[in-house]
């Protein structure tokens, strides 16, 4: 197998390491990040605050269903890590080629469960009237779209396990290229209007995607002798264990976005397009969390199967300390020029324009002032998936939830609409109280092992 690119991550610096990895992955985010804002300002400045709001009142069915089969094969990935930290290619070649076979299932349920009750799901969701056609244009075009997610998520999550952050990277850079030109294409060119932001969008994800799967061909992943791609229920219910809890979670976390969407939707059009324009943000500064996530996993998954039990606790440390300093960093611009960031997506001509800015500008002062919690969360939940637990971040999961339906539904009683910016805030700490003593008992447990 090539390794000018995989890295062994049980010899070194331990948080020389993780820096290294994450910042290819920071870089990659951006870009896929850029795309789904590009989205954004293109059919928010280019179409009008009733196309954006579209997108927004959009957005949380197409998160549950895009995580959903991002968390599966984020927790094949986990198991992937630990044959490649135990340098056990035979078991590794096995569970890459049920991973495939999972994939592939898993996408086509979660297409037809979405594609079949679309209507349904947006008139529970209180999509208004004015934007319930190009809400369900959108979605459905990025339903379809699954497989690209699904072959981009499956050889960047091996990637990743192997030690390679830069081609995730490289793919991202190219797809956020391809969709900037194809929303250019298809929306101001083609006056496609959402279809084209969301053809651009499923055309980036085939690209990206298909660079993993060149990548992993040079590595020789795909050399799989035909015998390994055949059933095997030990393989088959070691990934279902790692992959199922981390795609609950994902699915569990969405359905409280879809309770927030509920009562945002009830709100009228002009606060569905206030949290568009935040949300679009939001992927931004939560990439760097997202990608010292990724490597703290990758990080602990190597180590555990390379039974360096110290090193683990050390690596954890190192990426705690360096995401609460990046978290102050980017709330602290956030807060300052939140109000001139915000201005991309919406034009100034638009009569309703200062009203939107309002509501985008109060829900994300909440989140920058309180983004170190979003930080630690994604470090712990990361760090236990690594070491094989997807069971109690399921739990964080289940804790955000609770408290996103909670705050959603009870807050704006008491104090207004404005209580609806807080619970994302409110869904953070909730996961939070759960996965930092899970992480202690789980790491006090390797260390008796050990003994």
């Amino acid at each position: 197998m090539g390794k000018e690119q995989t890295r062994d991550m049980t010899k070194g610096s331990p948080a020389g390491i993780i820096v290294a990895f994450a910042i290819p992955l920071m870089l990659g985010n951006v870009f896929q990040q850029l795309y789904t804002v590009v989205d954004s300002v293109i059919v928010g400045r280019g179409v009008g605050v009733e196309a954006l709001a579209a997108l927004g009142s959009a957005d949380w069915l197409s998160f549950t269903a895009m995580s959903t089969i991002t968390g599966i094969t984020q927790g094949f990935s986990v198991l992937i890590a630990q044959t490649f930290g135990a340098k056990d290619r035979q078991r590794m070649q096995k569970a890459i080629a049920m991973s495939v076979w999972l994939s592939v299932l898993f996408t086509l349920l979660i297409m037809g469960a979405f594609t079949c009750k679309l209507p349904e799901l947006l008139g529970l969701l209180r999509v208004p009237d004015n934007i319930f056609g190009q809400a369900s244009d959108y979605l459905y075009i990025l339903f379809f779209g699954l497989g690209a997610t699904a072959l981009y998520n499956l050889c960047a999550g091996f990637l990743r396990a192997m030690g390679d952050s830069k081609t995730p990277l490289a793919a991202m850079i190219a797809a956020a290229a391809a969709n900037i030109l194809l929303d250019l294409i298809f929306v101001l060119g083609f006056h496609w209007g959402v279809k084209g932001a969301a053809w651009g969008t499923v055309a980036a994800q085939i690209c990206s995607g298909t660079i993993c799967f060149i990548q992993l061909k040079r590595y020789g992943v795909w050399k799989i002798p035909w015998k390994d791609w055949s059933g095997d229920l030990a393989v088959v219910y070691e990934l279902l264990r790692l992959g199922l809890p981390v795609a609950l979670q994902n699915t569990i976390i969405g359905f409280g976005g879809i309770v927030i969407q509920y009562v945002i939707n009830g709100f009228g059009f002009l606060y569905v397009a206030g949290f568009t324009a935040t949300n679009k943000l939001y992927g931004l500064f939560e990439l760097a969390a997202v990608s010292f996530g990724y490597a703290t996993s990758s990080f602990v998954g190597q180590n555990l199967g390379a039974k360096k039990y110290e090193r683990i606790r050390e690596g954890v440390r190192a990426s705690v300390k360096i995401s609460i300093v990046i978290a102050i960093g980017i709330g602290i611009i956030l807060l300052i020029f939140g109000p001139q960031i915000l201005q991309i997506f919406i034009s100034k001509k638009e009569v309703q324009a200062e009203a939107v800015l309002g509501i985008a500008y109060r829900y994300l002062a909440v989140m920058a002032a309180t983004l170190a919690i979003l930080y630690l969360l994604h470090i712990y939940r990361s760090a236990l998936q690594g070491m094989g637990d997807t069971v109690m971040p399921m739990f964080s999961g289940i804790a955000e939830l609770t408290m996103r339906i909670l705050i959603a539904l009870l807050l704006p009683l008491l104090i207004g609409k404005s209580g609806i910016y807080f619970a994302e805030t409110g869904a953070w700490t909730g996961a939070l109280i759960i996965l930092l003593p899970s992480y202690y008992r789980r790491i006090r447990k390797l260390y008796l092992r050990k003994r």
